[in-house]
């Protein structure tokens, strides 16, 4: 028997996916064909990934982040693909800090997680 797997978004992850692909637009397939040319990973496009707290997502808030959960977490890479970008350049960072912060034993959690939220973490909470 299969199960049905339709989604409905809320207004909150339609949001979401819409400001990630208007991140993306700043990207256009050019700048991906040159770093695939030239074999080099996308700083650029990461930082501005990061300066937005889009790879911060899956952080909890009591770690300063947004603590979004899996489906906005895909969202976000669904919108950097479906835009022609590469979201697997981007992908473990933010799956990596979720775990260690969302469900790491609790002194993993200490050392690894930020004790304070950065700006940009903030900043994505309150828009």
């Amino acid at each position: 028997m299969t199960k049905d797997m339709t989604f409905t978004l809320t207004d909150e992850q339609r949001a979401l996916k819409a400001a990630v692909a208007d991140l993306c637009k700043q990207y256009p397939p050019e700048y991906w064909r040159e770093l695939d040319a030239k074999r080099e990973y996308p700083e650029r496009f990461i930082d501005e990934l990061t300066k937005a707290g889009y790879l911060a997502a899956l952080i909890p808030q009591e770690y300063g982040g947004p603590g979004l959960g899996l489906m906005e977490g895909a969202l976000i890479l669904e919108a950097i693909n479906h835009s022609g970008g590469n979201a697997g350049a981007c992908h473990a960072q933010m799956y990596i800090m979720g775990r260690c912060c969302g469900t790491a034993r609790r002194p993993r959690r200490r050392a690894t997680c930020p004790r304070s939220p950065p700006a940009s973490y903030a900043s994505r909470r309150s828009a």
